[in-house]
């Protein structure tokens, strides 16, 4: 091989990890792993790993408020350990924000309590200081009813520890009975979420 030839040769090397690793650079999102449901102590570090995963949304669709919700978003509430974020896009704007997501290397829902595309789910994991966390993302429109109940179930159990206690207990039970599938437990937990925000 010639010099031109090596030189040549080493220019694609260099040009083709650089489009590696803007790829990596550009779908931070892992792939999601499926397994029962468990209980989970909770993990302070989740905070920030939540707001690592926020900034990840909103730096790919500025358009987008991400928020942190769910059991990671009270502190000291133990459940499944998985970071729930809601990613609220103005109104004409979900075809961007799902395409949004997708780029980022999140994933459509193959498990669980079925959400439509018209208001969707999306799953996947990330790793933040050495811990991979998994995260459910449900795309929402800014102005629906959902981001304030959503929003005032986490609040009130941020507010009140006897109703977050009380919240924990309930789901030990649920897997104590035996219910193990994603979506039997979200619907066990129904009653005791409604009890808090009252019905839909």
């Amino acid at each position: 091989m010639g010099d031109n030839d090596a030189a040549c040769t080493a220019t694609v090397a260099r040009r083709r990890g650089a489009r590696c690793g803007r790829m990596k650079l550009e779908r931070p999102i892992l792939p999601y792993s499926v397994s029962e449901t468990a209980y989970v102590e909770y993990d302070p570090r989740v905070v920030e790993a939540a707001k690592h995963l926020i900034g990840l949304i909103e730096r790919a669709a500025p358009w987008v408020h991400a928020e942190h919700i769910g059991s990671t978003a009270i502190p000291g509430c133990a459940g499944k350990g998985i970071v729930d974020l809601m990613a609220l896009y103005p109104a004409g704007s979900l075809a961007t924000t799902r395409d949004a997501l997708d780029n980022l290397g999140f994933q459509h829902q193959r498990t669980g309590h079925a959400f439509p595309e018209d208001r969707p789910m999306r799953i996947g994991a990330f790793e933040h200081n050495g811990t991979r966390y998994q995260t459910h993302v449900h795309v929402i429109v800014m102005d629906s009813p959902e981001v304030l109940s959503l929003r005032r179930f986490r609040d009130v159990l941020r507010d009140d520890a006897t109703l977050r206690n009380a919240y924990e207990a309930k789901k030990r039970e649920i897997l104590k009975s035996g219910v193990r599938e994603r979506a039997d437990y979200t619907h066990a937990k129904g009653e005791f979420i409604r009890s808090v925000i009252g019905p839909s």
